[in-house]
């Protein structure tokens, strides 16, 4: 039998990452011999230096025959549990295709698209935003496979955690705002949906490929409502606009995708609210007292607009 031989973790993501929890420590431990294994299990070749992103690794790869693909190499958690069962309910229609999974350790091999050619490059703002609306209509047309976390659950824990949590914000205003988004969510909640989400959907994450143009990456999956997928598109490329009427831009950009999707308006205008709330909580347990600031001119546009009332 042939043995694996380690692959090399660069530094900077194992002390990065590898600095979060124990389990965190743990998985970057393992990391080298278990990519090793599993080049070896595969019949891959490493075929240039790894990639890596906050929270995954990702080798480019040669397979047997010679075709290329990436092994991404990611922990195991709740947010990720369910990227096997994704990628294969969208079989690679406007998202990356999944050639392999190994379930123990949440492996995946993928079809290897261009990293070089983000969509976040391109520098049209309005094109950009269109690519992204057509990717997540697909994407979100697709029924959500049984076993996934759920949008409901997600918004119940929110709504309970919200009014320990609004005290740590030093801006009145701010706790106004948490409190005005966690409303929005409670008149949605029991009505989560049933719909695929991408959940992270941004120009960050769409890379060019060769059998389409433009390719969705880094699914988080989740059911639930599309309207709870626009945050992150509305939420990026602001170094393009950030000199303009920013509020504008953002009602602009809700309208644009709101319309590719053919979602009623106010009820994901309701769900955008519903995930600032959720960076919103986050950035408390992190021990942050202040809102993101574009997060906060998104929210307060949503609220000043006919989509609210």
């Amino acid at each position: 039998m042939t043995t694996s031989i380690p692959i090399d973790v660069p530094e900077v993501f194992a002390a990065s990452y590898g600095g979060q929890d124990p389990e965190a420590r743990a998985w970057v431990a393992r990391l080298p011999h278990l990519g090793g294994e599993l080049l070896r299990r595969w019949e891959l070749r490493p075929d240039g230096p790894a990639a890596y992103g906050m929270a995954s690794l990702v080798l480019p790869v040669l397979q047997a025959g010679g075709a290329p693909a990436v092994l991404k190499l990611q922990q195991v958690r709740e947010e990720t549990a369910g990227v096997a069962a994704g990628l294969r309910a969208w079989n690679g229609d406007g998202v990356v295709r999944l050639l392999d999974h190994d379930p123990d350790s949440g492996a995946q091999l993928l079809e290897r698209l261009d990293a070089t050619r983000p969509l976040s490059a391109l520098p049209d703002d309005d094109a950009a935003m269109r690519i992204l609306a057509g990717l997540m209509g697909r994407l979100t047309a697709v029924p959500a496979p049984a076993g996934l976390r759920r949008l409901s659950g997600i918004a119940a824990t929110m709504l309970d955690q919200a009014p320990r949590a609004v005290p740590a914000l030093r801006d009145p205003a701010e706790r106004r705002l948490v409190i005005t988004c966690a409303a929005a969510v409670a008149e949605l909640a029991g009505e989560g949906g049933d719909r695929l989400l991408h959940w992270d959907l941004h120009d960050g994450n769409v890379l060019a490929g060769q059998r389409e143009p433009w390719l969705a990456i880094d699914p988080e999956p989740l059911a639930g409502d599309p309207g709870f997928d626009l945050l992150p598109a509305l939420d990026c490329r602001w170094d393009v606009v950030a000199a303009g009427d920013v509020g504008r831009t953002a009602l602009h950009r809700f309208d644009l995708l709101t319309e590719a999707l053919g979602l009623d308006r106010k009820r994901a205008a309701g769900w955008t609210l519903g995930r600032v709330l959720q960076n919103a909580l986050w950035d408390i347990e992190d021990g942050r007292t202040a809102l993101e600031p574009v997060q906060v001119t998104i929210a307060t546009a949503l609220l000043n607009s006919e989509y609210t009332r």
